[in-house]
């Protein structure tokens, strides 16, 4: 269909898991939508328990997110959005940023912004 910078993926995350380190965007704008299962959202500074037909959309630049899985059953959502040639994306609880160009990526400490 000509689509170059769209993504989308199903993802499964089992109980006890989380999807991905809490992080945010700098430039890719992102959504999540619930499938199944029960998970919870971390979003700045608030959690929030989400479930089927739950969507979350980030901007670029985002808050930083997560979802992670203290349930029993599996945690199923689509993740989808733009897949540039290039990103930043910062992982605040850990300290870390990543510089995505052309598919090289490299990892750094982040220094934070006063």
């Amino acid at each position: 269909m000509g689509l170059e910078r769209l993504g989308l993926y199903q993802v499964r995350v089992e109980p006890g898991k989380a999807s991905t380190q809490f992080h945010c965007h700098r430039h890719e704008e992102e959504f999540l939508y619930i499938l199944s299962g029960r998970g919870i959202a971390d979003i700045g500074d608030a959690q929030y328990e989400v479930g089927p037909g739950d969507f979350m959309g980030f901007t670029a630049p985002s808050l930083p997110h997560c979802l992670h899985n203290p349930f029993a059953e599996d945690l199923v959502y689509l993740m989808g959005g733009e897949r540039r040639e290039y990103d930043v994306c910062d992982y605040p609880r850990i300290k870390k940023r990543q510089f995505r160009s052309h598919k090289q990526r490299q990892l750094v400490d982040l220094i934070e912004e006063e």
